[in-house]
């Protein structure tokens, strides 16, 4: 099936993705914002080469490698996704840090609300513009949101070449051994 055309992408500038959520969750990811091909699409990480889910496939947190479409299936497997920002942009960069920094306090509200056990934040920089940690790094947090314990995972955007695919999965995998999924 062919992709947004480039008509379909510019539309979706400002558009978002709805949330992929459930109460109770085992793990909440949280990506920056959605980008224009997953807004066009209507589906989370859905843009070619984005690792996301072969990532989450190959640290155990799914049984197959699951495709964009399937997205709305991961609350029946524990998980869940949303954003710091709904606004789609052509990059995470297009974002201000008061931006980020309303989408914490948002973020913070879903996790009271929804309970997951773990929020995951994909993108260390998005991060320590969101909430502020100027020296936050990569996986758990001190800090709490909510019930949840806070984790801080690289961003699996094609596009963050410092880490590969078998980084990634192992990042991925300590937060699935962390929340006790099997």
């Amino acid at each position: 099936m062919p992709g947004p055309t480039r008509a379909d992408l510019e539309a979706a500038a400002g558009g978002s993705v709805p949330d992929v959520v459930g109460h109770g969750l085992d793990v909440l990811f949280c990506g920056i914002n959605p980008g224009l091909y997953s807004a066009a699409v209507g589906h989370h990480f859905a843009r070619p080469g984005n690792r996301f889910w072969k990532a989450l496939h190959l640290a155990g947190f799914t049984d197959r490698v699951r495709d964009a479409a399937d997205d709305g299936d991961l609350p029946s497997v524990g998980l869940g996704i949303t954003n710091l920002v709904d606004r789609a942009t052509a990059r995470a960069s297009d974002l201000s840090d008061a931006e980020l920094r309303e989408g914490s306090v948002v973020l913070s509200a879903k996790a009271t609300r929804l309970e997951p056990r773990a929020v995951a934040v994909l993108g260390i920089g998005a991060y320590r513009a969101a909430f502020a940690r100027s020296r936050g790094a990569l996986g758990p947090q001190q800090a709490r949101l909510g019930p949840a314990i806070l984790w801080v995972l690289p961003n699996p955007s094609g596009l963050n070449a410092r880490f590969q695919l078998p980084e990634l999965a192992e990042a991925f995998a300590a937060l699935r051994e962390a929340v006790g999924m099997r």
